[in-house]
């Protein structure tokens, strides 16, 4: 499995659906349902740990995630947040490392900082041959003008080597299409109950639509509410997956590369 057999998935007739796992069992339960690629929320390997997400805390669990998917069938890209604070020298070892576990991409945010260091961290991650999907938090956060600093600051980034670029909390149809059309690269897009669907996009040029942290915390949902509907006399579950399946996708790790 290799980066450029991820990167074509960006180019194909429609959109790639990237599904985002916080271990190994979902991570399993994903390849086991079809999904080719999947990807990692840093909110779900973060939260899952008991740490915050964002503030560069779960460096050492995302390369222990990264080194138990490694046995999957799957093309895997990495949510490294911002770097977690490295220099751009130790984002390269970084990357590598991750390389080394057979992923082919990661996700490198900016969190509205620095756009002259967050090049040359796109530039580090690079160096690696991996994909590098640039996101900048402009709509996430609520940048001034977002849209216009969006285009900037992608524009920027593509320039500093990134293979694609990830907006998340962009919603609005004109400025997704606007965004396609000018950056030469595949956009990805973060869904979002509140904007088009999967097929609307498609026709929008959208190359990658990430679930990001919904699964996770769809799942939070669910287990809460099949507890509360024993409590209330019901019987959940029936549907559910065995047991035995669930082992037996654990079973099938082979174990770091």
């Amino acid at each position: 499995m290799s980066s450029a057999e991820f990167a074509a998935l960006h180019r194909g007739p429609r959109p790639l659906l990237l599904p985002n796992a916080w271990d190994h069992a979902s991570a399993a339960a994903l390849v086991a349902a079809g999904f080719r690629a999947v990807g990692t929320t840093s909110l779900g390997v973060a939260a899952a740990a008991g740490l915050p997400d964002g503030t560069g805390a779960t460096r050492a669990e995302t390369l222990t995630l990264a080194r138990r998917l490694s046995g999957l069938e799957c093309l895997l890209t990495v949510d490294i947040e911002a770097g977690f604070g490295l220099p751009p020298e130790e984002l390269a070892e970084l990357v590598a490392e991750l390389a080394g576990l057979g992923a082919v991409g990661v996700n490198l945010e900016d969190g509205l900082g620095d756009v002259g260091r967050q090049r040359e961290l796109i530039a580090a991650a690079r160096t690696s041959g991996l994909f590098v999907n640039a996101r900048t938090d402009t709509h996430w956060l609520g940048a001034a003008d977002a849209d216009r600093e969006a285009l900037s600051r992608c524009e920027s980034y593509v320039d500093a080597g990134a293979d694609g670029v990830f907006v998340p909390g962009l919603t609005d149809e004109r400025v997704i299409a606007s965004l396609v059309a000018a950056v030469g690269v595949p956009v990805n897009v973060l869904y979002s109950p509140a904007g088009p669907g999967y097929e609307r996009l498609a026709e929008l040029g959208v190359a990658r639509l990430s679930c990001g942290s919904l699964l996770f915390r769809a799942a939070l949902d669910a287990a809460v509410a099949t507890a509360h509907a024993i409590a209330a006399g019901n019987h959940p579950g029936a549907d559910a997956v065995s047991y035995e399946e669930v082992a037996a996708r654990a079973a099938r790790q082979d174990g770091p590369r």
